[in-house]
């Protein structure tokens, strides 16, 4: 019989996400930091399903709707991973949250674990100095991929996470003086795994091959580190798509993400 853990045990969510360190590295980032809240699915004395409660919530596993009440409780700004997990949640909770203003299912994830050719880039860690210019940059990736203004939401929120960014390491760029030929974050790093978020170049530089060199070179300085980087995309990025496939990334499971007012 199955039944919702409120409360679980650290160490046994980190025995589920062993199961599925790609698909769970955001879950198992969080629980190593002792980040967040955590609900469980246990049946037969293992844990079939785990979730992370909070603005975002991350389910994963079967019986995702056992956690339908403490998502509405939390009135998520998202709700994402892996789709068969989200689609369960979503069909227990929907009448209980606002519409959402975008559902984006079938988002393919990518898993890179031999490292490309070197792209001989000016990639390097961000640094405080880069600020200034990263934020404006971070704010405008993540309008682009979210469809939400974040910085102007709460401006002080978004440059507290930005610099944490930088202050934790998962934060790197290619700058020519004012302009970003690239960046991108890392948005979970474990052992087994590392996953990329906003992997972007000004809009006005696209088109040069900036981001193909300077992905090669953020994920040749990853894989040294872990065995696995990974990352998802709207299917509907035809530009995404091709840039991945080109450095032999591996189309593997699929992501759903719901995105709320």
């Amino acid at each position: 019989m199955r039944r919702l853990v409120r409360r679980p045990d650290p160490k046994r969510i980190l025995a589920f996400c062993a199961e599925e360190p790609v698909e769970r590295v955001f879950l198992e980032d969080v629980a190593r930091r002792g980040l967040g809240r955590f609900a469980a699915v246990e049946e037969d004395a293992r844990y079939v399903a785990v979730c992370h409660i909070g603005a975002n919530v991350v389910p994963s596993g079967a019986g995702a709707a056992a956690f339908a009440s403490l998502t509405a409780e939390a009135e998520p700004r998202m709700i994402v991973g892996e789709e068969g997990a989200v689609s369960g949640l979503w069909d227990a909770v929907r009448d209980a949250l606002p519409a959402p203003l975008d559902d984006r299912p079938g988002q393919p994830v990518y898993e890179l674990t031999e490292p490309p050719a070197p792209g001989e880039s000016g990639l390097r860690a961000a640094t405080f100095d880069d600020l200034e210019l990263l934020v404006p940059a971070a704010a405008a990736a993540y309008l682009e991929e979210v469809g939400i203004d974040a910085y102007e939401r709460d401006p002080a929120l978004f440059e507290w996470r930005t610099r944490v960014q930088v202050e934790q390491g998962r934060s790197w760029l290619w700058r020519r003086d004012g302009d970003i030929l690239f960046k991108a974050e890392a948005s979970a790093w474990t052992d087994r795994a590392v996953q990329l978020q906003q992997v972007w170049v000004d809009p006005e530089l696209r088109g040069r091959g900036y981001a193909k060199r300077g992905l090669a070179d953020l994920c040749r300085l990853l894989l040294e580190r872990t065995p696995i980087v990974c990352l998802f995309v709207r299917p509907e990025n035809t530009p995404a798509l091709a840039l991945y496939d080109s450095l032999g990334m591996r189309r593997t499971i699929a992501y759903r993400s719901l995105i709320f007012p």
